[in-house]
């Protein structure tokens, strides 16, 4: 007898999990409450569909799951991945690791992935919300489903997987649903915050650099304990930070916050210069303008044109103003005070961050069911049999760069065969 099983979520996670599942030889019926599947899809990489990333790492991902790394990803790792998506006729492009569908369009691999599930007979109930799943005494399942295109109907199935995300971005679906059914089923979940996502700061100053972008390295300090480091386009607005390299560390931001732990991001805009190399940048600098101080037209350079070319020019305006100095002032008439404080701000801008943006803005949830509370090979329930869980919702989140939507397909892949009964 083939085997009925119900995939709740219609996300990345959630349909690669419903195609492996037929493909190994179940009848599978798709739930998702949206009008349609991979919405969620669409908005990755700008768009793009950031799919995965050649240089893939256990060091990439935080959570309870991490320890579940080196059993599920040489099942189902990169390699199968781009093998898969190769073989429904997608041709990749590779951009330094980062891998994207060749047509640098999120709705390809939706189209592949909606394609592969029609043909391989997946039914797709769209506008649907699971309210209950009950577990029976035979080890199948009940599940309640209402939507709104029929009345709310109870429907069997041999095995169940939750995929329906965590809280992220909760208008494609993900508003925590699962949780809610995961808690009801016994399992716990790991306290949720929003991860890859921008930080809100406490200094009025940034509304006057607001807008600017600027290569940088950004320090993360939790209880003035240095706790992450990282390179790249900085973004700054004017309620706070934001850009990729804000998004790696946002999530020890967000837990540190949680409980009520002091955070505070250090900015170096010139991260280009070794200490002594920017030592001597400096020197240079200021023993430049002593002796041009003597020459016609240089006597009266201010500290707005002497900055110039440093930085851009609202941080420039930014350094004067917090340094406790004019831009209009001479630069040569600077104290050794003034021009170390000028030096200090360059490299270490300190911001104090107040609260992580809200799941609104998030790309991805931190937190989830407990990895302990899954086989390692199959994450099948160790609580309630026959019950499967796969991607965001289980407590693993990963780094920008494709390893969220990696974590979807080897976590999909293997929940689908799992299910079944096939590895």
């Amino acid at each position: 007898m083939r085997k009925k099983i119900a995939v709740i979520g219609g996300g990345a996670a959630g349909m690669m999990a419903a195609l492996q599942a037929a493909r190994a030889g179940a009848d599978v019926e798709l739930y998702e409450r949206n009008d349609r599947v991979g919405k969620k899809l669409l908005a990755t990489g700008n768009g793009k569909c950031n799919f995965s990333n050649t240089e893939m790492s256990v060091h990439a991902y935080y959570g309870s799951a991490v320890s579940l790394y080196d059993t599920l990803f040489p099942i189902f790792g990169v390699k199968e991945t781009v093998d898969f998506f190769s073989q429904e006729g997608m041709l990749i492009k590779d951009r330094n690791g980062y891998l994207y569908p060749a047509s640098e369009q999120a709705s390809t691999v939706q189209d592949i992935l909606r394609y592969a599930l029609e043909q391989s007979h997946v039914s797709i109930y769209t506008e649907a919300k699971v309210e209950t799943i009950m577990p029976l005494e035979d080890g199948s399942f009940q599940i309640k489903v209402a939507d709104k295109k029929n009345d709310a109907r109870p429907e069997c199935y041999h095995a169940v997987i939750i995929a329906c995300g965590g809280k992220a971005a909760p208008k494609t679906g993900s508003d925590g649903n699962g949780f809610i059914l995961a808690k009801k089923l016994g399992h716990h979940v790991t306290p949720v915050v929003p991860a890859l996502v921008q930080l809100r700061c406490k200094e009025e100053f940034l509304k006057s650099v607001s807008g600017v972008r600027s290569n940088a390295e950004l320090t993360l300090f939790i209880d003035e304990k240095e706790k992450y480091c990282v390179q790249g386009e900085l973004q700054l607005t004017d309620y706070g930070i934001s850009g990729i390299p804000v998004f790696q560390f946002s999530r020890e931001a967000a837990y540190a916050l949680l409980q009520n732990r002091r955070v505070t991001v250090a900015i170096n805009f010139l991260s280009q210069f070794t200490e002594t190399e920017y030592v001597l940048f400096w020197q240079n600098r200021w023993k430049k303008l002593e002796e041009c101080e003597h020459q016609s037209g240089k006597a009266e350079e201010t500290l707005e044109q002497f900055l110039t070319g440093i930085a851009n020019k609202k941080i420039n305006q930014l350094v004067i103003r917090l340094a406790g100095c004019k831009p209009l002032e001479k630069a040569a008439t600077l104290k050794r005070a003034q021009r170390e404080k000028i030096e200090k701000l360059y490299r270490n801008l300190i911001v104090t961050v107040q609260a992580a943006n809200g799941f609104e803005q998030a790309q991805v949830s931190a937190g989830g069911v407990e990895a302990g509370e899954l086989y390692a090979d199959t994450l099948e329930s160790r609580i309630v049999p026959n019950l499967y869980f796969a991607g965001e919702i289980i407590d693993m989140d990963g780094i920008c760069g494709g390893y969220n939507l990696q974590w979807a397909w080897t976590s999909g892949y293997i929940a689908g065969r799992a299910a079944v009964g096939r590895k």
